[in-house]
């Protein structure tokens, strides 16, 4: 066919074939991450009530006539559409909430589901109408209520439910029946196929998106991603963990420099202060390539927590986090085995000065409490075990405590024969040795579940054989996986992930696909692959997290180019004092307990939602400070005697400047940031107001235009919360 001339209408007809196997190609490798919303079906009588049956009738069907109104304590029937099942999902998918004439929030518990049968699949939801969290006054039978039902984060439509009576509220949002689900994948929304949803896994996986990741992601796909993520080496080879050698716990002996001098505080700052610690976190946050291992060692880090003062050298606290960074992606039982026998932990909660002649339960204790499987049993789901009396069931007792406490004796640290034994100091480096000379031998009664692995340790045995016994017995706890994962999803996704996203997750924690339990990338994949994470957009309104401090400044930062204060390199990675205004201190956690805890629930909701236990009226005003900061200003820079001192952070809006000059009506310049930081999500009426403000600066400083606004987001509480 050389030579041959074809007509434009072949060639088009061409491109059109090309352009439909691409397309069909693309949706193989990438299948549409959206999930559709729920719809909640309205009375035959009334558009704005839901359609509602009691919940104890033994046919599966739609009431004919109009709903019934329920007491407190009753069980109903809600029904839904649109929805598409996955197998083995069911009632644990969804979460029911209302809302009374006083604004109050409640969850009904949802406790079965079927399918009505018909053309279109329609579930019947059945609750019970009563309070499932129980931290706020139980609704009282006043009249209506409005009610939504939530799945995989998104809401469905509103529509009004009686308490005893009808009457008293109108729904905010009354249904339309006809307008069906949110069609929020289209390329007018998102810009461009499933941008929102790269936007946010980026914001879950990493420590803030950037336009080439973005890129990157959008060329390869998000489990490619993964894959490269899995692989790369750690940290990154501009970014090395700093070889600082071990110090004398006593600081004049370690810094003999005359008091005061610089050289004096060089010395301080470096090995007996977390500066070099926090400057190399940051460093890595802002450039790094390993993100995904960055970002799930930082998880970790605010679950096995050690904590300065108490680890007081940065030598220490780079052992302890080179324990986490190692096993992010690797096994949670080689995890727990390391962190046991690190010196940092050792010391912190008393360990490695545990004997038999003088026990401390702080490690046993808290390996069991906060670090692996929690105060009562689980079912797989995360939802408690109950006795008959519907009270949670403990999973250990003092006595199971003291039994740990013994098998924890004997150990301490390696001053003398090991690779990083140095004379005058502690050995904070390598792993904690045994003394069995001051091990207690006597018999030890562990953990008790069914199929109990190791629960009793016989008497007479070395620590070496114990204390892989004690952490195989707590390692296949039944709880340990639904505990683990449920952390991991707050600090990835959501605070208040529902049950079956837990139950997936621990799923993949219990087996990995080829029989091994606890592999960290199986986990990691199940989190950031879920359904419940994935989306271009969330619209159930308790859906997400409040953005930690850390997290808040490293997402701004990376969007915008981070650098050095003048602009001409990197920046060094000094922004503690921000974090730490925001009551985030990295790697200097108040308590063992983390910078806020795992349970805790918002006063007066039912939201459980735990950053915002660093949420107080100072705080919140430290928040819209730091808004401020970040767009108008630069960590100061200290030029007495670099590169000893601070050389500051900045951010580059040299590209914002030129679409904020090139568009008078700063409408692009809205879309832009909407895009960057908001996945396409701003509110109308957010994006009124900021346009107001921004147009009110002249136009011939389209500089600071861009500073206003992106002031106005990074302090508004829709960026706020990450979703």
């Amino acid at each position: 066919m050389s030579g041959t001339t074809r007509s434009p209408i072949t060639t088009c007809a061409a491109f059109l074939v090309l352009s439909l196997l691409v397309v069909q190609a693309t949706a193989q490798i990438f299948p549409d991450p959206n999930s559709p919303s729920p719809v909640l079906i309205h009375a035959f009588d009334n558009v704005n009530r839901a359609m509602a049956a009691p919940g104890g009738s033994k046919t599966v069907e739609m009431p004919a006539d109009k709903s019934a109104a329920f007491r407190i304590g009753d069980t109903a029937r809600l029904f839904v559409k649109n929805v598409e099942l996955m197998p083995g999902e069911g009632a644990s998918a969804f979460r029911v909430y209302a809302r009374d004439e006083n604004k109050r929030i409640y969850r009904f518990p949802v406790i079965g589901i079927e399918e009505v049968a018909g053309k279109t699949p329609v579930y019947a939801l059945t609750v019970k109408v009563r309070d499932e969290i129980g931290f706020w006054e139980q609704p009282s039978e006043t009249g209506d209520v409005e009610i939504i039902v939530t799945w995989r984060g998104l809401s469905s439509n509103s529509l009004l439910f009686g308490l005893g009576t009808f009457g008293g509220l109108k729904p905010e949002n009354p249904a339309l029946e006809t307008k069906e689900v949110q069609e929020l994948a289209s390329p007018e929304y998102v810009g461009y196929r499933w941008s929102g949803d790269r936007i946010r896994f980026l914001e879950q996986a990493t420590f803030g998106p950037n336009r080439s990741l973005d890129h990157r992601i959008r060329r390869i796909g998000i489990r490619t991603w993964l894959a490269e993520q899995f692989d790369l080496p750690y940290p990154s080879s501009s970014n090395p963990y700093p070889n600082i050698p071990l110090k004398p716990n006593n600081i004049q002996t370690g810094c003999p420099e005359p008091r005061g001098t610089p050289e004096y505080n060089l010395c301080v700052r470096t090995h007996y202060t977390m500066y070099p610690v926090q400057t190399w976190f940051f460093k890595e946050a802002f450039y790094g390539e390993p993100q995904l291992r960055h970002r799930v060692a930082w998880a970790l880090s605010q679950l096995w927590v050690t904590s300065a003062p108490t680890v007081r050298q940065s030598s220490h606290m780079f052992a302890y986090h080179k324990v986490l960074s190692d096993n992010a992606f690797g096994n949670y039982r080689t995890l727990m085995k390391e962190m046991t026998l690190n010196p940092a932990m050792g010391d912190y909660l008393d360990m490695a000065r545990s004997t038999k002649f003088s026990p401390n339960e702080n490690y046993a204790r808290e390996i069991l409490q906060l670090f692996s499987i929690g105060l009562f049993r689980m079912n797989q789901d995360g939802t408690l075990e109950l006795d008959e009396n519907d009270e949670p069931i403990p999973t250990y007792d003092q006595e199971t405590v003291n039994n740990f406490t013994k098998v924890f004796t004997g150990w301490t640290f390696c001053n003398v024969g090991c690779p990083n034994s140095t004379l005058g100091a502690v050995n904070f480096k390598d792993p904690l040795v045994l003394n069995q000379n001051n091990h207690d031998v006597t018999e030890k009664t562990l953990l008790q579940y069914p199929n109990a692995v190791n629960p009793t340790i016989a008497a007479g045995m070395n620590g070496n054989t114990e204390i892989d016994l004690a952490l195989d017995n707590i390692f296949y706890h039944p709880n340990l996986g639904p505990f683990v994962g449920r952390f991991l999803i707050q600090h990835l996704v959501t605070s208040d992930p529902t049950p079956a996203y837990i139950g997936r997750v621990a799923a993949a924690f219990n087996n990995n696909g080829s029989g091994v339990r606890g592999d960290m990338k199986a986990v990691i994949r199940a989190i950031l692959l879920d359904p419940e994470a994935r989306g271009d957009v969330k619209t159930d309104p308790n859906f997400g997290k409040l953005r930690e401090p850390v997290q808040l400044l490293t997402n701004v930062y990376r969007q915008f180019g981070v650098t050095s204060a003048d602009g001409s390199g990197q920046s060094d990675g000094y922004i503690t004092p921000l974090s730490t205004y925001m009551s985030q201190n990295p790697f200097a956690a108040p308590t063992v307990f983390n910078y806020y805890p795992p349970n805790y629930v918002i006063p007066g909701t039912a939201l459980l939602a735990p950053e915002f236990g660093l949420m107080n009226t100072g705080t919140s005003i430290a928040r819209t400070n730091i808004g401020t900061f970040l767009s108008f200003a630069a960590i100061e820079v200290d030029n007495r005697n670099p590169p000893n001192y601070p050389q500051g952070t900045a951010i580059d809006l040299d590209e914002m400047t030129a679409v904020a000059a090139a568009d008078p009506t700063a409408e692009r310049l809205l879309d832009e940031l909407d895009y960057k930081l908001m996945h396409d999500t701003m509110s109308a009426s957010m994006r009124a107001s900021i346009l107001n403000a921004v147009l009110a600066v002249p136009v011939d400083a389209p500089d600071f235009r861009v500073r206003t606004a992106l002031f106005l987001i990074a302090s508004s509480s829709q960026y706020q919360i990450q979703r």
